[in-house]
């Protein structure tokens, strides 16, 4: 029968391995999670500018300011 720090020892090892596993995926999942958010932020900003763009090219030209002579 095998000896239980041998037991003890392999059960570490699975857990550690096991860990390693979780943390590979954590971070594979971080980082698609990650190019999400930049692909959906760029595409927001793409439309942000163009709202911009038309509503500029929309607003009507602004008006000569008329001066007032000082009256005395």
């Amino acid at each position: 029968m095998a000896s239980s720090s041998a037991i003890d020892k392999a059960a570490a090892a699975f857990r550690k391995e096991e860990q390693k596993r979780e943390g590979q995926q954590a971070m594979t999942e971080y980082l698609a999670a990650r190019a999400a958010e930049e692909t959906k932020i760029a595409r927001l900003k793409a439309l942000r500018l163009a709202r911009d763009a038309a509503s500029v090219e929309a607003e009507p030209a602004p008006k000569a300011a008329r001066k007032l002579s000082a009256k005395k």
